[in-house]
């Protein structure tokens, strides 16, 4: 679909003091790329080090110093492109993109600009309202990162740190098919999920491994697009949508005192919450590109192309739709679960053989749970996959109830070892000699005759009677056995 035709739905509509307004935007999204070294040196491309300790001659621009392109960097690239859908461009040049900065030591970048390694693609994003939007991907292309530019640690000089300087990143750049700010974080939040999946970018945003220019522009909807405002180095989802929010405020305030709009890049100050000018917005022709002559043009065939796509994960999508129907997970259950590749193994490890929507519920809401209160992940949790099993079985075969069962999980994380093995111990089987069950319900019914009344007059208060059952067995009767003798003696049916 042609991206000016598209026309937001009216709830993302800004109002504005001469009628609605529409937001379009794009977004050029800086992935750094998994690797251990560079993409033209063999130096570390690792994050943090003292300053200026991952740079070779190469990165510093030594003269005579040529570049040497790091395959496995080319790799990542046609891996991520084949994971948006995207056409994977057999023949692709390298470009020399100049402008003057104190932390790009040669003088100019070398980038893609015509010819880049991958072509159009798509990125289907899901909205809170159950909805989906298709983003249409123009372009992935390798360029290298610049140094860093340090100011806060001197009066009146600044420091250049170039650990950073020749990281290889992938620019990718969407077309302009967002029309609100929601759909902008939906789109980043699952292209950091797709690559993450890939294992081609680790989407650290607070390590600036995942930044993203913001162009910005409003129309009367469904009108010809406005004069857009580029949004540079934005290192937060949720900074970005305020970002968002506020440049297309400030772009409609100027057109309705019959301002215009003048094309050039700002930056976003999360504490003020506002944009600020930049510097008037540069077209192709200011960096005088030209294809770089110490670099020969990428060339590969379709037979290697195959042989990578062949080796690509199942993705987020489609595991979130097997999930629903192998296992008759809920989409937002299964959602949840796909968010993470590490989070999907876990739950197929602890589902394998067994009732899945059990196993997810203990996934999402025990584990999970958990986690999120004590600050740990999927990768540093002290319960296993083999472990939440163990439990979901125990439960399944009647061995214990689903309350005993919460509390064999907290000795499982504090104390570890078998679930079983502490059942065996600590004497927590279910009770389900019908005897027993039958003499602690006479004893509740006996200890409560005013309730008895009340639940014959509304039969939905059994729950009452089922709760002191359980409590006066500590919790390890058969919920099932207690329900059905209570309502036995009490005749309801």
């Amino acid at each position: 679909m042609n991206s000016e035709k598209r026309v937001a739905a009216s709830k993302d509509w800004i109002k504005g003091a001469t009628g609605d307004w529409e937001i379009i935007i794009g977004l050029e999204v800086h992935a750094q790329v998994t690797s251990k070294s560079k993409l033209f040196s063999g130096s570390s491309a690792e994050f943090g080090g003292e300053p200026n300790d991952h740079v070779s001659l190469v990165d510093a621009a030594m003269p005579g110093m040529l570049p040497v392109i790091n395959e496995y960097c080319v790799e990542q690239a046609v891996r991520t492109g084949l994971g948006l859908k995207a056409k994977i461009n057999n023949y692709s040049i390298f470009d020399r993109k100049n402008y003057f900065y104190p932390d790009l030591p040669q003088g100019y970048q070398i980038s893609q600009y015509k010819q880049p390694i991958v072509g159009e693609g798509v990125v289907t994003i899901d909205l809170d309202d159950g909805k989906t939007v298709d983003v249409g991907i123009e372009r992935l292309h390798l360029e290298q990162d610049a140094g860093k530019s340090i100011h806060d640690q001197h009066p009146t000089l600044s420091y250049v740190d170039l650990n950073r300087s020749g990281c290889a990143l992938m620019e990718i750049v969407s077309k302009p098919d967002m029309r609100s700010s929601d759909e902008a974080r939906a789109y980043v939040t699952k292209l950091r999920q797709i690559m993450r999946y890939l294992g081609t970018c680790d989407g650290n945003m607070e390590q600036g491994s995942l930044r993203a220019d913001v162009n910005v522009s409003v129309r009367k909807p469904g009108d010809k697009f406005g004069t857009r405002c580029e949004i540079k180095n934005v290192n937060s989802v949720r900074f970005m949508g305020q970002a968002i929010e506020f440049e297309a405020r400030r772009q409609i305030g100027i057109l309705e005192d019959g301002g215009r709009i003048d094309q050039e890049t700002r930056l976003y100050d999360p504490r003020k919450g506002e944009t600020r000018s930049m510097r008037s917005k540069e077209e192709a022709h200011d960096y005088r590109y030209f294809p770089d002559p110490d670099l020969l043009p990428l060339e590969f065939t379709d037979d290697w192309v195959a042989t990578i796509k062949n080796s690509l994960p199942e993705l987020p999508d489609e595991k979130r739709n097997r999930f629903v129907s192998a296992y008759g997970l809920s989409v937002y259950d299964a959602s949840v679960l796909s968010a993470e590749r590490a989070s999907s193994d876990f739950f197929e490890a602890a589902a394998m053989g067994r009732d899945g929507k059990i196993a997810a519920n203990w996934v999402i809401n025990e584990l999970f749970g958990r986690l999120n209160k004590e600050g740990k992940t999927i990768e540093t949790t002290p319960v296993s996959a083999r472990q939440i099993g163990e439990i979901v079985d125990l439960i399944t075969s009647g061995t214990i109830s689903g309350k005993i069962a919460k509390d064999v999980f907290g000795i499982v994380w504090t104390e570890g070892g078998s679930p079983s093995e502490i059942v065996e111990r600590r004497g927590l089987k279910q009770v389900t000699d019908t005897g027993a069950i039958e003499k602690a319900v006479d004893e509740v019914m006996a200890q409560n005759p005013d309730k008895i009344a009340a639940v014959l007059a509304k039969p939905s208060m059994l729950g009452w009677f089922v709760g002191q059952v359980m409590k006066s067995t500590g919790g390890k009767a058969n919920p099932q056995a207690v329900n059905d003798l209570l309502r036995q003696k009490l005749g309801i049916n």
